[in-house]
C-alpha cells in the first residue's frame, strides 16, 4: 500500500511539471458560457430571392420575437448566388431547442411567413458555432459589407492549430483595413472549421486593404505559419439585408 500511495504521488508531481497545451479556441469563456451561434445557409428559387426577402423583412418581428438575430445577409459572390446566409444566436442547447417547439407552435409565423415561402428554398445546411473566446461580436463603425472567409483546418483541432491561426488573424486585425466582426469555431457541421467575419467600408477598400496586408512582413510571417495547417479556404462577399442587425 505504502507502495503504491509512493508511486501515485510521484505520477501525480510528473504531471503538475509536465507541460500544459492551451488552445485559444477550446479553454477560456466556453467551459462557463454556453453562448452558440447557429449558422444558417438558405439556397433559393433565382426567380424568388427577391419575393423571399421582401416577404421576411414583413415578417422578420415574428422570428425575433423568439431569439437574437445577429446578422442577415445575400451573397454577392463568392461561390453559388441566390443565397442568403444568416447567423442566430442562443444560450445553451437547451435554449435553442425551446425556441424551435416555439416557433413550431407559433401559428402566426408559421402561416404569415414559413410554410408560404419553404417552395422558394432549394436546400438549406445549418452549422453549430462556439464564439472563439479571444474574440467578442465587433460593432462596425458603420454600414458597410462583410466577408465571410472559411478556413479547414488540418485534423487534430484547435491545440494543434490554434495558437497560429489566432496569430494569422490578429496580424490582419493590427493593420486595421477590416473589423474584425466574428470568429466562430464549427462544432456542428465540417469538423475543424473556422469561420471569420470581417466588416468592410466597400469592396474596394477591401481589396486596397488585401493588397497592403500582402505587403506586410508581419502578416506574411503570421500567415506563412498558420498555412502550415491549413487544408482549404473559401470566402463570400455579403450584402447585409435591411433588416439585418449588423449593417
Amino acid at each position: 500500500m505504502l507502495a503504491l500511495r509512493s508511486g501515485l504521488r510521484k505520477a501525480l508531481a510528473l504531471r503538475a511539471l509536465a507541460p500544459q497545451v492551451c488552445s485559444p479556441f477550446a479553454t477560456g469563456p466556453r467551459q462557463s458560457d454556453g453562448t452558440l451561434y447557429e449558422f444558417r445557409t438558405y439556397f433559393l428559387k433565382p426567380s424568388k430571392t427577391n419575393e423571399f426577402l421582401e416577404n421576411f423583412k414583413k415578417s422578420v418581428h415574428l422570428r425575433t420575437a423568439h431569439s437574437e438575430m445577429i446578422g442577415y445577409w445575400s451573397v454577392e459572390f463568392g461561390g453559388q448566388t441566390n443565397k442568403v446566409f444568416h447567423i442566430w444566436k442562443y444560450d445553451n442547447f437547451a435554449h435553442r431547442t425551446a425556441v424551435r417547439k416555439a416557433l413550431a407552435n407559433d401559428k402566426e409565423w408559421q402561416e404569415r411567413f414559413l410554410i408560404p415561402n419553404l417552395a422558394f428554398i432549394d436546400k438549406q445546411e445549418v452549422e453549430i458555432t462556439y464564439l472563439v473566446p479571444w474574440c467578442k461580436i465587433g460593432t462596425p463603425p458603420k454600414e458597410g459589407v462583410y466577408e465571410l472567409a472559411t478556413f479547414q483546418m488540418k485534423p487534430g483541432g484547435p491545440a494543434l492549430w490554434g495558437n497560429a491561426f489566432k496569430r494569422a488573424v490578429n496580424a490582419h486585425v493590427d493593420l486595421g483595413y477590416s473589423t474584425l466582426v466574428g470568429v466562430f469555431h464549427t462544432e456542428y457541421g465540417a469538423l475543424n472549421r473556422v469561420h471569420v467575419l470581417w466588416w468592410n467600408e466597400s469592396a474596394d477598400s477591401r481589396a486596397a486593404g488585401r493588397h497592403w496586408s500582402h505587403e506586410d512582413p508581419r502578416v506574411v510571417a503570421a500567415v506563412r505559419e498558420s498555412v502550415n495547417y491549413l487544408e482549404s479556404q473559401q470566402n463570400m462577399f455579403l450584402i447585409p439585408a435591411s433588416f439585418s442587425p449588423l449593417k
